[in-house]
């Protein structure tokens, strides 16, 4: 056939005839399949398709003498030479030949599954599209579910006028692409039946931070458009890839979207092929993908990344868009592009690291929103809320777009924004891609936004601070730091960070290090718990009659049970740190409470005692081995077991807090011990937090039976001086500086060196004063931990200081 090739026929090389979508599925139908990825077959209808189109129509000349002399910027008249065009291709009859070729290999196509008319995907293909510079997302059209050969070949015709959508000739316009030097080919694809199963998008990179070991995938319930359009707030998953590699199960992240509606076939004779409708109560409770296929499409992911990366000669992470049949259960990839933005900045940037950040960090800001980050940026400006698309021209330059949902119908608007916000959406969706690429901060999925925010009123999107957006009244300063990373030497003294957050684990490790000293659990259980452990452990003990029961129910959406919970949350927040910074040793502290801070969890004021000075109290150690917390504690063992063994992050390391007696330390280990987490087992080290006096005084004996000491400079500090640090009447007393204080880490060091045991520190005296840092170097402590704000100056303080001290 002349204008028809089936995918075996294509491969990458084929990007002029028949655009890079199809030339993409063609190169996985023929290597990858027997690599066991499943791609449903089909046939692509080449662009020689389109110019016979023009050409015999003879409307070529009319649609460039349309877009002569059209400034994109101006919205409505783009909009009405648009619709012209469109007209013009829709009034064009197809050619005779062309629409024969089409029916038959619809036939041929159908006979290989089985079918007398199989229901097909129509798939736009732009001959320039999915380029490693350019991902063309969502810009030209797709049809799901068209059956018959009516309905094919009007979504074909379909397609080929979308390549003068408003959204599309925009987009070419700020790529700098010739309107008739872009063709486009149509894709015919047999369907995979997720309106009764699942579908989403997946990357082989982080889209936030380039970090290139994990897949982040989205999903949903029904067809996939609904994640790719970003209607629907979608289920996130992240998988490590380096680990999953080894044969383990290294699933970081579990997030469950609000995945209000699903899109499925339509009735027989509808006016369109698909409908949306409500999920069930159990579809929005449930995650959209069980564990062994998020660890399937991972893999996957790896395979296609693999593939292309060799073909290219060169780095090349993938966007890909994958479904699961809900008849068979099988998983499709069913379309691979490569990656725009990220891989872009790899190549142009190299070891050059962009940081936004707010001029006054500490700085009180009032908080109005949150939704999914995108972009890494920070923008401020005046509102302005569109509802409806044919409104779009009223955005001015400047302004923040604030609206229900940005299709890619919005780029022209996008363009001119500061920032955009959206009700609904999530970071893999057409309009998030696009984003990224003109390079807007962008919050998708902050729900009522477009009810809370009004025109006219002045906030700041920051997409800076991790995955969690922030949308804040009024206007704030921001900085943008560049920071060249091929100029810092590696010094002698190991300089970690001290990391809390799992959402900024992946966008932290881009700095200069050489791990995390302190990885905080109490972070970890206050964001990705948030309820009392006891409380739980009571729930799946049975018990009902809890305070807060029905609100912990809720937290625990998409989980089998409490234990379930509790274990799989720890593992993933612990797991996003551990990963971020692998190989490189993570020293993760176990939880250290205080009894008012556990008391404000969900259910927990029936759990915690009163104590007068909680700081001095019922916290770290004292807790694992008492009756009444340690089930608690042995979930958290366990958990920590789980990224060691199940996900494979061997480089995890374990420190004890607040260990007041060397016989409280025998007890905790065995707690340790008989729970999975046993000192040299995979060269696992358990170190004990040095912040006590009597840590310092007896370290003999607490090095005898810990791997090390991490020194807490702010509770060896309060009790060295008998200052409590959270009281303001003395707090001018507390000094880390003071010479007992440094005596004591002194002391500390020379004690570890001696027992041949590591030594360093994780407290704040080393962030805040570089002459507490210079100190410790000079007493030859292995590591200082830092808070990342502070870790750039300390490391080339530190590189020039060994320099002195010839070490």
């Amino acid at each position: 056939m002349k204008y028809i090739k089936f995918f075996k026929e294509l491969n990458n090389k084929d990007v002029p005839l028949v655009g890079g979508k199809n030339a993409s599925i063609g190169e996985m139908f023929k290597e990858l399949v027997p690599m066991g990825i499943n791609v449903p077959n089909g046939f692509a209808i080449t662009s020689e398709a389109y110019w016979k189109l023009l050409s015999d129509g003879g409307i070529r000349e009319k649609i460039q003498e349309l877009l002569t002399g059209v400034d994109v910027t101006e919205i409505d008249v783009l909009k009405a030479r648009c619709k012209k065009i469109r007209d013009l291709i829709f009034g064009t009859p197809m050619p005779v030949e062309l629409r024969e070729e089409i029916i038959e290999a619809y036939k041929i196509l159908s006979e290989e599954y089985g079918m007398e008319q199989a229901d097909v995907a129509v798939r736009s293909s732009a001959t320039a599209e999915d380029l490693p510079d350019a991902s063309f997302a969502g810009q030209q059209d797709t049809y799901l579910s068209v059956q018959g050969n009516q309905e094919l070949m009007h979504y074909v015709k379909s397609c080929l006028a979308s390549l003068f959508t408003d959204r599309a000739v925009s987009y070419r316009a700020s790529k700098g692409f010739d309107h008739f030097k872009v063709a486009l080919s149509v894709g015919v694809q047999k369907m995979v039946r997720a309106d009764k199963g699942s579908a989403g998008v997946m990357f082989s990179i982080d889209t936030e931070t380039g970090f290139k070991d994990a897949v982040f995938i989205t999903s949903s319930w029904g067809l996939g458009e609904n994640v790719v359009g970003g209607t629907v707030n979608p289920d996130e998953f992240y998988v490590f890839k380096p680990t999953l590699e080894q044969g383990k199960r290294p699933i970081l992240k579990r997030q469950l979207g609000t995945k209000h509606q699903k899109m499925v076939y339509a009735a027989p004779g509808s006016p369109h092929p698909t409908r949306n409708i409500p999920t069930t109560k159990e579809e929005l409770e449930t995650f959209s993908l069980t564990d062994e296929e998020i660890l399937t499409l991972a893999r996957y992911a790896m395979i296609i990344e693999r593939h292309y990366t060799k073909e290219a000669g060169e780095y090349r992470p993938m966007d890909m868009e994958w479904a699961k049949d809900g008849i068979t259960n099988e998983l499709f990839i069913v379309q691979a592009r490569p990656e725009t933005v990220q891989s872009q900045k790899l190549k142009k940037d190299g070891r050059k690291l962009e940081k936004f950040h707010f001029v006054n960090e500490n700085e009180e800001r009032t908080l109005l929103l949150t939704g999914k980050a995108v972009g890494g940026k920070i923008g401020c400006g005046k509102v302005r809320v569109i509802n409806n698309i044919v409104n779009m021209s009223d955005i001015k330059e400047g302004e923040i777009l604030v609206t229900d949902n940005t299709d890619p119908d919005w780029e022209p608007a996008m363009k001119k924004a500061a920032a955009v916000i959206t009700n609904r959406g999530g970071r893999t969706c057409h309009a998030a891609i696009v984003a990224r690429e003109i390079g807007v901060p962008t919050i998708v999925g902050a729900m009522g936004a477009t009810e809370k925010l009004e025109t006219g009123m002045e906030i700041t999107v920051s997409c800076a601070e991790g995955e969690e957006g922030r949308i804040y009244e009024g206007i704030y300063e921001y900085r943008i730091e560049t920071i060249d990373l091929s100029t810092f030497e590696q010094p002698k003294t190991k300089i970690y960070m001290n990391v809390g957050n799992p959402e900024k684990a992946f966008g932290f490790s881009m700095l200069p290090n050489n791990g995390v000293g302190l990885a905080r659990m109490e972070f970890i259980i206050n964001n990705y718990i948030k309820a009392h452990p006891l409380a739980l452990v009571d729930m799946q003990n049975g018990k009902t009659d809890i305070e807060d029961y029905d609100k912990i129910s809720v937290i625990m959406q998409g989980y089998a049970n409490p234990k379930e919970f509790f274990i799989n949350k720890i593992s993933e927040g612990v797991g996003m740190i551990a990963s971020a910074f692998y190989p490189n040793p993570v020293i993760v502290r176990t939880s250290d409470f205080k009894t008012n801070e556990y008391r404000r969890m969900v259910g927990g004021t029936n759990y915690e005692p009163h104590e007068e000075n909680p700081m001095l109290g019922y916290r770290g150690a004292s807790r694992y081995y008492s009756e009444t917390y340690r089930p608690a504690f042995e979930w958290e063992c366990q958990a920590l077991a789980n990224v060691r063994s199940e996900m494979g992050l061997v480089n995890m390391k374990v420190m004890i807090p607040f260990l007041r007696t060397p016989e409280e330390g025998k007890k905790v280990l065995e707690i340790m011990r008989r729970n999975g987490l046993v000192s040299g087992e995979d060269g696992l080290e358990i170190y004990v937090m040095c912040e006590l006096p009597v840590n310092v005084l007896l370290a003999d004996e607490f090095l005898n039976m810990f791997d090390g000491f991490s020194i807490g400079s702010n509770d060896l500090t309060q009790l060295t001086l008998g200052v409590d640090r959270d009281g303001e009447l003395v707090s001018h007393v507390f000094d880390e500086r003071n010479p007992a204080v440094l005596k004591f880490f002194a002391e500390a060091i020379k004690a570890a060196k001696k027992a041949g045991k590591y030594c360093g520190i994780c407290g704040q005296g080393p962030s805040d004063y570089p002459e507490v840092a210079k100190f410790l170097v000079e007493q030859g402590i292995n590591s200082l931990s830092l808070n990342p704000d502070t870790v750039l100056s300390t490391w080339q303080m530190v590189v020039e200081l060994e320099k002195t001290l010839k070490r």
